[in-house]
């Protein structure tokens, strides 16, 4: 008996050894992946973008009559009129199309994006220009590296899903920097993130995306204007990068590459016989805007905090973003 208690203890402390071993070496890959350093294009923009020919000569057309025979644009500030529009595109881009919000709060002082004990915790920090806000000094050119490429001022990555703004407009930046920028700023200190266990192997062993890997060309330039804001296949196209991260470059969903044990698969977006070939724009509507699935079922995290985004998307928007999912090869799910 006590040659098998013996043994026993050897075995445990063999595997108590390997874990830590295993542990150790996590956590040194895991840091190694995350400390490394990023070019990318230095690009600025204008905060924000000037009215264009069109938008001045509409301008110059309304002001006519009460013009008297003079310029109609004399003293009109036209730098203050572009701020305001800017202002109202970019709080549809930000609570619409990219989400900002639901991973930096309403307030854009910070929000959860995971809090799991084995994964780690990772918030959205507070990119207002208060005490703890990670922007105050920066350049358009540093949104653009954070935002559109992963890359932290410093070079490293950070851990932000920067596959699904990488198509971000320059246009669309400026509006969303002009509309986070118009917030009060807040005094918030959050913390930077941190792994767990889980999450450090999955950092180790590539399972955790990082954006400033995965991207394809740091020093390609990025489209200046969106598409044309209609019920078409190429504006719906624009529209999904912002799904590429969870399901996938080519929409065909599967395994979460990231996040808690419990988050499910994301969904297959292809019309597939998994994924949405039996579905119609009502049913892919009420997805959107109810968080309910065609089988009356509700959709789980994360996809439930776009739901307030989903409500709102413009029709035209949604409905170009199922003329675009209809379009792509069908395809089955992800492994």
């Amino acid at each position: 008996m006590r040659k098998l208690l013996k043994i026993v203890g050897v075995l445990i402390a063999v595997v108590v050894l390997v874990a830590l071993g295993g542990f150790g070496w996590a956590s040194m890959k895991a840091s190694s992946r995350l400390n490394q350093r990023f070019e990318s294009h230095r690009v600025e923009i204008p905060i924000p973008f000037p009215l264009d020919e069109k938008e001045v000569e509409a301008l110059r057309a309304e002001r006519q009559a009460a013009a008297n025979g003079g310029d109609p644009l004399a003293g009109v500030d036209l730098n203050a009129i572009a701020m305001e529009r800017a202002l109202t595109r970019g709080k549809h881009l930000v609570e619409a199309r990219y989400g900002c919000n639901v991973c930096h709060g309403e307030n854009f002082a910070g929000g959860v994006m995971i809090e799991d004990a084995a994964i780690g915790s990772i918030r959205g920090p507070n990119i207002t220009a208060g005490r703890g806000g990670r922007t105050a000094a920066y350049k358009s050119s540093d949104w653009d590296r954070i935002v559109r490429h992963g890359i932290k001022p410093d070079g490293t990555p950070a851990v932000m899903p920067s596959e699904d703004f990488f198509k971000m407009t320059d246009h669309e930046l400026s509006d969303i920097v002009a509309f986070v920028k118009s917030h009060p700023a807040v005094d918030t200190e959050v913390p930077r993130p941190s792994f767990g266990p889980v999450g450090k192997v999955l950092v180790a062993t590539g399972r955790f995306p990082v954006s400033a890997e995965a991207l394809p060309n740091h020093m390609s330039d990025h489209p200046v204007q969106a598409p044309e804001a209609i019920e078409s296949v190429e504006f719906g196209a624009h529209l999904a990068n912002m799904c590429l991260t969870c399901h996938r470059s080519n929409l065909a969903g599967g395994p979460m590459p990231f996040g808690p044990p419990n988050w499910p698969p994301a969904a297959n977006l292809t019309p597939h016989e998994t994924g949405l070939r039996s579905w119609t724009y009502d049913d892919f509507e009420k997805l959107l805007t109810q968080g309910i699935k065609k089988d009356g079922t509700k959709v789980r995290e994360p996809m439930i905090l776009m739901v307030p985004a989903g409500q709102k998307m413009t029709p035209t928007e949604r409905k170009a973003l199922w003329a675009y999912l209809g379009s792509v090869p069908a395809r089955g799910t992800n492994k």
